[in-house]
């Protein structure tokens, strides 16, 4: 870095600085092997379950899923790109177009939803634990529900007790994870492999959910309603990851070149995303045949699983769960909120933060219904990034033509501090990419407050990602049309 002016310590420390030849440790199969490893959870799994109780069938919900991974994939890619030329992080990036201190805004965005993600895995990771403890004491344990949290004493220790589970690699840092992730995923797919060839020699087939129609042809209780459910479906099939189409370069700054990022995102997200769908199809359809009623949740399958089997079962979710949660939900927002404040909060106090909130957003509440989760966490948050999917990309390509100066990034004053280290145009361009859809969201959390929210707001919030990724895009673009700073001097990057 030159010294023209001094680097200011509000805007840097060790974990936000550009990582040099000796961190570039990752290649394609860690990508994909990181994308298995984020791929096949819980949450994941219970994604078609989502939608064929709205409606599709098997094979439609299959295909709505793995689409939805195609069209995110394009964003992590050209997001993706920045974070492996400079070796800079998510919340570095976003001060080339929202300015030095307006960075801070789409940063505390993604931190606070990926604390809810952490918390939603969290309590999966636990209620493995107190099924678990539950399948060995031979009887539920807990006693009654606690007063305002509405789980009982046994759930909230476990919860408590796998979340303090995870500190542990919060502690080791980002190497740790790498690790994790790239020796669990080979397990996870001879995993899913083994449930199929258990569930298939208990029903002697794949059950009968394989066969059943759409609800949505003629003659169905849903006749001619597809494509009212199909948007919003996809919508939220996109929302599932909007998270980690932003903070990808908080990974991809580790790739040893621009190939083995995009390798390994393309061959690790759509198609292990889709197959992981139709097992979940498939086995659930099987607990029709051996249980009478479908059954989407892994840890309930896994528990009625018998000796040995159980214990497995639980102990390999419990893995599963931990990595997917560190990669997904911590490393983002650890960098996003020691970005806040670089002098006073590390990449690892970041963490802790992180796992802090987590606790207190009581994710069990979010997953109380089916509706909750798609149309109001989902399709929500993706309303409220898919603005800044929009600035990032149009500044980095259509403005800067993938040219930063690395440099400036971490200065006041430079060509990215604008109005106060603030960028009017990005501010504005969120706020347009947001503001239609704010409508529908009312409506949807609230519809007792909010009952009489137009029918276009309705349908405009059904497309909520695309819309505001598209409207932030044009906007921005025409706001900074001919006012970008070229980059002073070619910055040393990896190409």
């Amino acid at each position: 870095m030159s010294n023209e002016t001094p680097v200011n310590k509000d805007l840097w420390n060790e974990d936000l600085a550009p990582t040099g030849a000796a961190q570039r440790t990752w290649r394609w199969y860690h990508f994909a092997a990181l994308w298995v490893g984020m791929v096949i959870s819980i949450p994941a799994y219970m994604l078609a379950a989502s939608l064929i109780e709205g409606g599709m069938s098997a094979w439609q919900a299959v295909a709505t899923v793995f689409f939805a991974n195609v069209i995110v994939l394009l964003p992590m890619l050209l997001i993706g790109h920045a974070g492996t030329k400079y070796g800079i992080p998510y919340a570095v990036l976003a001060r080339a177009s929202f300015g030095t201190r307006g960075a801070r805004l789409p940063a505390l965005m993604r931190a606070v939803v990926a604390c809810g993600w952490y918390g939603i895995q969290t309590w999966f990771g636990g209620s493995m634990i107190y099924t678990l403890l539950g399948v060995l004491a031979g009887h539920p344990i807990g006693g009654a529900t606690l007063a305002g949290l509405g789980i009982n004493a046994g759930q909230l220790g476990c919860f408590l007790a796998f979340w303090a589970i995870q500190l542990y690699f919060i502690v080791h840092g980002m190497e740790s994870i790498r690790k994790l992730e790239t020796y669990t995923a080979p397990l996870k797919i001879a995993i899913c492999f083994v449930l199929l060839w258990w569930v298939y020699g208990k029903v002697g087939g794949f059950g009968p959910l394989l066969a059943q129609p759409s609800q949505f042809v003629e003659g169905g209780p849903k006749a001619g309603l597809f494509w009212a459910a199909f948007w919003p479906s996809l919508t939220a099939m996109i929302g599932y990851w909007a998270t980690l189409a932003l903070n990808i370069p908080d990974f991809t700054r580790f790739a040893k070149t621009q190939r083995d990022q995009v390798i390994g995102q393309s061959l690790g997200l759509p198609l292990p995303m889709a197959l992981l769908a139709a097992l979940a199809v498939t086995v659930t359809s099987a607990t029709v045949v051996l249980y009478g009623k479908a059954l989407w949740d892994p840890v309930d399958v896994a528990s009625r699983m018998t000796g040995i089997a159980v214990l497995v079962a639980l102990l390999i979710l419990l893995i599963d769960t931990a990595s997917v949660n560190l990669a997904a939900n911590m490393v983002g927002p650890a960098y996003d909120f020691s970005a806040l404040s670089p002098e006073l909060i590390s990449y690892r106090l970041g963490g802790y933060i992180t796992a802090g909130i987590a606790l207190a957003m009581m994710p069990w509440k979010i997953l109380e219904k089916t509706e909750n989760y798609i149309f109001i966490w989902l399709t929500g948050y993706s309303a409220l990034l898919g603005p800044i999917a929009g600035i990032l990309i149009i500044d980095y390509y259509f403005i800067r033509k993938t040219e930063l100066a690395v440099d400036q990034l971490y200065r006041d004053g430079g060509i990215y501090h604008y109005r106060g280290g603030w960028n009017p145009a990005a501010i504005v361009a969120f706020g347009a990419g947001v503001l239609p859809n704010i409508p529908g969201f009312l409506n949807a959390a609230f519809p007792a407050a909010f009952p009489d929210v137009g029918a276009g707001f309705k349908t405009l919030y059904t497309y909520a990602w695309f819309v505001g990724i598209v409207i932030s895009a044009i906007v921005y673009g025409l706001m900074m049309k001919g006012r970008a700073v070229p980059a002073m001097r070619p910055a040393r990057s990896l190409d």
